[in-house]
């Protein structure tokens, strides 16, 4: 298949691509947007989630791609993140209640978006994304024919201490002041980018930029660090994944891609997660590879996309 990025601009929507809202159950105003797969979506629904901060008009490179092979995909924001409104006391700090929230939000959208959605149904999320859905996977909230974790939140990189004390020293954070303060000094400068950021996320100078370019030409997509709040509860939330038996009982084929070099979230917990859920599988990248999986250099991104393909055609073939 020819990749969406040859002729693909990724730094406009597609015409055939229609952005929309939902409402939460309980009102709350969420952005999503919808391809129709081409031949009709007959290959059938992907839906896909970002990270934290993140948003979808990063990944309308590889939503594209998806479309273009027949699925139907649908993406959408987060509660709180990109332009769903934010849930801190400024426009920039990432906060939540409890990720509880977020899953309550896709187990709300999961059903009516399958009810409308030619199956296979596959979700593919990536980092604080992939931490989710594999919270929803394993709490019942959703029941995807297959899914895709890239770069998952399964295990924070910090400190090397054990994650108990982790969790208690973030829990002490959100007590001596407010838990919606940032946990971490985003730069010198209100809304600019750390100097470093892009070696954390890709060695892509062009696919960095389009992130720069969606940030300055929707403004309401900027994020920076997450809340104390965020922070103690990406912690508790965490020792859920980590009990004893959890992800042992979940059925559902599960592809991780991770890459060994990753410094924001540890390969080592995606690793070992895709050992543990009976049918996962990984798929790892070593120095070639950063954060961004998705939105790496064309060697490394098609590696991933061809490994995510011919994982969904074992897994969850089209239907006759």
């Amino acid at each position: 298949m020819n990749r969406s990025g040859e002729g693909f601009d990724r730094r406009s929507i597609p015409a055939h691509a229609v952005e929309s809202g939902w409402q939460a159950e309980d009102g709350h105003e969420l952005r999503r947007i919808d391809w129709p797969g081409e031949g009709g979506g007959k290959r059938g629904s992907l839906l896909f989630l970002p990270g934290r901060g993140d948003f979808y008009e990063k990944y309308l490179e590889s939503l594209e791609e998806w479309h273009r092979a027949g699925w139907k995909v649908t993406a959408a924001d987060w509660r709180g993140q990109a332009g769903s409104g934010r849930l801190g006391d400024d426009a920039l700090t990432g906060h939540v209640d409890d990720f509880d929230t977020w899953v309550a939000d896709l187990a709300h959208f999961w059903t009516a978006w399958k009810a409308e959605a030619p199956g296979p149904h596959v979700l593919i999320a990536h980092s604080m994304g992939g931490h989710i859905v594999t919270r929803a996977l394993i709490d019942g909230a959703v029941d995807p024919d297959a899914m895709v974790l890239s770069a998952p939140m399964l295990g924070m990189a910090g400190p090397p201490l054990p994650l108990a004390v982790l969790h208690s020293v973030a829990r002490v954070m959100t007590r001596i002041g407010s838990p919606k303060r940032p946990a971490w000094k985003w730069s010198e400068k209100p809304g600019e980018m750390p100097s470093r950021r892009r070696d954390l996320l890709t060695h892509d100078d062009a696919r960095y930029e389009d992130e720069l370019y969606w940030r300055e030409t929707r403004p309401e997509l900027a994020m920076g660090p997450g809340s104390w709040g965020w922070v103690e509860r990406a912690y508790a939330s965490t020792r859920e994944l980590e009990a004893p038996d959890v992800m042992e009982k979940v059925s559902t084929p599960v592809l991780v891609v991770s890459t060994r070099s990753d410094k924001l979230v540890k390969h080592d917990a995606a690793a070992r997660a895709a050992g543990r859920l009976p049918n996962g599988e990984l798929v790892e990248f070593g120095d070639e590879a950063h954060h961004e999986i998705l939105r790496e250099v064309p060697e490394v991104r098609d590696r991933a996309m061809d490994a995510i393909a011919d994982f969904l055609d074992r897994v969850a073939p089209p239907q006759s």
